[in-house]
């Protein structure tokens, strides 16, 4: 089954996120070949596990239901950019302003966790980030247009106080999502 450890966002967060999206669509065009995320599947991605056995998984859930020994926590969205930083984007996202320290700490907690169950994991820097779309087809004047229509405001501020391990399922109509064990902040 395919496994990704994510910080939810609450509906308030969601509502403004999808604002925000909404804003940069028509400030974008339609020019642009951007697949949006749909609000209902908005969250943080922590650490992405991908396939792990059937056998496997109980092991995890486990693992990620043990309480992480930190203090919840206040995090903010703010400032567009583009995965890769250069050349043609494929990822546009938001930023994390407030509580970034503290949700790469939660991260590499969360991934050693994962590690120690012998699950190879992407060997990439963790930037805390939302995404909000993605590139079918993309060229220089995305990032141009992006870059004009940013904004450097607060879109949307959560409390953290866990992070929940999903399992994804893909399908033509799109990927669903169902929570199996969540990692509780408790300091």
């Amino acid at each position: 089954m395919r496994l990704f450890i994510a910080i939810d966002l609450d509906e308030a967060a969601r509502d403004a996120i999808a604002a925000e999206q909404a804003r940069l669509k028509k400030a974008i065009g339609d020019r642009s070949s951007l697949k949006w995320v749909r609000d209902e599947q908005t969250h943080l991605t922590l650490v992405f596990l991908g396939e792990v056995s059937d056998d496997g998984a109980p092991r995890v859930i486990e693992t990620i239901e043990r309480p992480l020994a930190r203090s919840p926590f206040d995090a903010s969205f703010e400032g567009i950019g583009m995965f890769p930083p250069h050349g043609a984007p494929r990822v546009l996202w938001v930023g994390v302003a407030a509580g970034a320290q503290e949700m790469i700490a939660v991260q590499r907690e969360l991934a050693g966790r994962v590690r120690q169950l012998g699950i190879t994991l992407e060997d990439r820097p963790f930037h805390p980030h939302l995404t909000l779309a993605r590139w079918r087809e993309s060229g220089a004047a995305d990032r141009r247009r992006v870059g004009e229509a940013a904004s450097a405001t607060t879109i949307a501020r959560i409390h953290v106080d866990h992070a929940t391990l999903y399992r994804s399922r893909l399908s033509p109509s799109g990927s669903t999502y169902t929570p199996l064990a969540r990692a509780t902040l408790s300091a």
